[in-house]
């Protein structure tokens, strides 16, 4: 029996949350709130001493206290623990947790390729990582090939049953912490110089004690990534992560999962910056008014909300796309950038709004100034996202009405 357009309204678009949704959301948002918060001033002190904000013990209380109420694994797989949520209610988690910018994420998570490993490599390194026993980091990243990953130059070669990697990544995240890495090396050179990159890059699991170094690198933020060094590092064979060459596919899997994340992350931080900016506005009184009664702040404040509206959405856009099996690429690339770009203006607005005070390291804004700075720059800048919506609009991949046609 056809639906009436009510009926079919209400299927194809439904703008409100379930009372399910609803309860895991207000439970991430109690948790931010009483938990996470009240641990910024210290973690603020502690970085004006060069020092951890947050130390792992005390990450680790954070992780086992959620555990505790349910919260381990947000998209991990129920059969290995996890929660199995959905890409828009993982999206609508990242925003509250991005409402501090102390970096916690709930335990029981895995890089999604590896689950991807085989029966062995799962009992060695996928249920460990999921438990916390294990950590791992994802490199492929190197001094001359960034946006540009074809570039990539650390080379793999047989030697009987093993293979000895030599090359360097780097901007590596987690990398000083992790205690193994899953390195993206060619193994193909012929295949690689003809520009064959599907066929000649594979993806290695290789444990710290196997060889692997890795060097601290100073940053504008706090991120604190590494540059992994691989001097004639011996993996046996069966440390190949899926199939032999087939590691370029697997590498971009890994890049496009989360790309709706990164700006969800990034929503949840302007959505407290504003705030932040409309409290100090009503309190901070010049030539006998609040400063929130000047247009020249409430431009400010409506332009960044305005934003932050279109960013949502943008983001949830996204999301819902992954979650209806659709591909996603074009809205996520879109989310990225505009995520990125809003975030550093909405974050220089709000700073500009609490003036002097702004830019001391007592507030958190001049902190949240050099983190956002960086959402132009990793998985996929600007410019590469602008280079992929482009392509795919003038290709006929995409089109400028959207997924609605």
């Amino acid at each position: 029996m056809p639906r009436t357009p009510t009926e079919e309204k209400n299927t194809r678009m439904d703008l409100q949350l379930n009372q399910e949704e609803r309860e895991i959301r207000q439970w991430v948002r109690s948790f931010v709130t009483k938990e996470i918060l009240p641990l910024e001033p210290e973690a603020l002190a502690r970085e004006r001493r060069h020092e951890p904000g947050v130390t792992e013990a005390e990450m680790r209380a954070l992780q086992d206290k959620a555990r505790a109420a349910g919260f381990f694994g947000v998209q991990t797989p129920e059969e290995y623990g996890g929660m199995g949520l959905g890409a828009v209610m993982t999206a609508l988690i990242e925003v509250e947790l991005g409402r501090s910018f102390i970096p916690f994420r709930f335990a029981g998570e895995a890089d999604n390729i590896l689950f991807d490993a085989n029966d062995e490599q799962r009992e060695r390194y996928l249920v460990p990582t999921i438990e916390g026993d294990r950590r791992s980091c994802f490199a492929i990243t190197e001094p001359g090939a960034g946006s540009d990953a074809r570039a990539i130059r650390t080379s793999a070669v047989r030697d009987g049953d093993e293979w000895v990697i030599n090359g360097e990544k780097t901007f590596i995240t987690r990398g000083n912490e992790a205690d193994f890495t899953m390195v993206f090396a060619v193994t193909d050179p012929e295949k690689h110089k003809a520009g064959q990159t599907g066929e000649s890059v594979t993806c290695f699991l290789v444990d710290r004690d196997q060889g692997w170094r890795s060097e601290y690198i100073d940053t504008m933020g706090e991120w604190g990534p590494a540059s992994l060094v691989f001097e004639d590092v011996r993996v046996p064979h069966s440390a190949i992560l899926g199939e032999e060459g087939k590691g370029f596919a697997m590498a971009m899997r890994w890049i496009g999962k989360g790309r709706y994340l990164l700006p969800a992350r990034a929503l949840g931080a302007c959505e407290r910056l504003v705030e932040m900016a409309m409290d100090h506005a009503r309190n901070r009184v010049t030539f006998g008014k609040p400063i929130a009664e000047r247009q020249a702040i409430q431009w400010m404040i409506a332009d960044s909300a305005t934003d932050i509206e279109a960013l949502r959405w943008l983001v949830l856009g996204a999301a819902w796309q992954v979650d209806a099996g659709n591909d996603s690429r074009q809205l996520q690339s879109m989310a990225k950038l505009f995520g990125g770009v809003r975030a550093n203006e909405i974050v220089d607005r709000m700073l500009q709004v609490h003036g002097g005070m702004g830019y001391t390291r007592e507030l958190p804004l001049e902190r949240w100034y050099r983190e956002l700075r960086l959402l132009r720059i990793y998985e996929g800048t600007d410019e590469i996202q602008r280079r992929t919506i482009a392509r795919n609009l003038l290709a006929g991949h995409a089109s400028v009405r959207g997924h609605l046609g």
